[in-house]
C-alpha cells in the first residue's frame, strides 16, 4: 500500500513521483505513483488529465514501458493523447478513434526518428473515460486491472510472442519466434506488439486490442512491472479503495 499511500500524499522522491487529480465535477479521482527501481535510467512514462472535447469531459489514462531507451515511452506519452482528443470520431465513436490513432502515432514516431540507428519502443495500456464509458487499450505486456467487491481482475490480455494468436500472426507475417531466455519475435523481442522497434515493425505491430466497460468501476489500475504480472487470474485485490483509478510505473 505504500505506492498507494505515496500518491495520495503527493510525495516526490530522488528516483520517483506520486501524486493525483480530480475531474472538475469531481466524479473522478486519479493517482499515480512512478519509481525507477533497480534501473540506471528511466525508461518509463505515465500520463493521467482531463480534456474538454465538444463539451465532453474526457478523461485520458495511460502507462507506457519503454524499451532500448525512454525515447519511445516519452514520444507516445506526449503525442498519443493529443492525437487522439484531435480525432474526429473521439466522442462519436471512441473505439475507432482510439484504434487509428494508435497506429498514427507508431507512424509519427517512426518518421520522427527515421535517421536514428538504434532501435527503441514502448508498450501502451490506456484507458479512455468517455461519459458513461471506459475504454481500455493495450500494445504489449503492460496491464489494467479493475477491482470488483473483493477481487481484480485483468482487463487486459498480454501481447507475448508465444501468445497461439499472436504466434500465428507473427508466422503468416514471415517472422519467427525464438526462445531465448523467453519467447522473443526474432529471437529479440520479448512483446508482439509495441510502438516504435523499427527493424520489427513487420511484425510486431502497434494495432491496440480494445475493451469497453461502463464506468461505474471503483477502481481501476494501470501497472508497469508490478506483482499481478505474473498472477493467473482472477487477480486478488492489490488496492482497496475507492480511488479510481490509480497507475503505478
Amino acid at each position: 500500500m505504500s505506492s498507494l499511500s505515496s500518491a495520495l500524499s503527493g510525495n516526490e522522491k530522488a528516483d520517483g513521483v506520486s501524486g493525483g487529480g480530480q475531474s472538475c465535477d469531481r466524479k473522478c479521482s486519479y493517482g499515480y505513483a512512478s519509481s525507477r527501481g533497480k534501473r540506471s535510467t528511466m525508461e518509463d512514462c505515465y500520463e493521467a488529465r482531463f480534456a474538454q472535447v465538444d463539451g465532453c469531459t474526457i478523461g485520458l489514462f495511460g502507462v507506457f514501458d519503454g524499451h532500448g531507451g525512454s525515447q519511445a515511452a516519452e514520444y507516445v506519452r506526449k503525442n498519443l493523447f493529443e492525437n487522439l482528443i484531435k480525432h474526429p470520431q473521439i466522442v462519436s465513436d471512441t473505439r475507432v478513434a482510439i484504434f487509428e490513432t494508435y497506429q498514427q502515432t507508431d507512424s509519427e514516431f517512426l518518421e520522427d526518428e527515421s535517421n536514428q540507428k538504434h532501435d527503441v519502443g514502448s508498450t501502451a495500456s490506456t484507458a479512455i473515460l468517455v461519459g458513461d464509458r471506459l475504454v481500455v487499450a493495450n500494445v504489449g505486456d503492460s496491464r489494467a486491472v479493475i477491482c470488483r467487491g473483493n477481487t481484480a481482475y485483468a482487463l487486459s490480455e498480454d501481447h507475448k510472442p508465444n501468445r497461439k494468436d499472436e504466434r500465428q500472426r507473427i508466422e503468416e507475417a514471415g517472422g519467427v519466434v525464438i526462445w531465448a531466455g523467453t519467447w522473443r519475435v526474432g529471437g529479440i523481442l520479448a512483446v508482439s506488439r509495441a510502438f516504435g522497434d523499427r527493424s520489427l515493425k513487420q511484425f510486431v505491430v502497434a494495432e491496440p486490442e480494445l475493451q469497453v466497460y461502463p464506468s461505474s468501476l471503483s477502481l481501476l489500475s494501470l501497472s508497469l512491472h508490478f506483482s499481478f504480472q505474473t498472477a493467473t487470474h482472477p487477480l486478488k485485490p492489490l488496492f482497496l479503495t475507492q480511488f479510481f483509478p490509480f497507475f503505478h510505473v
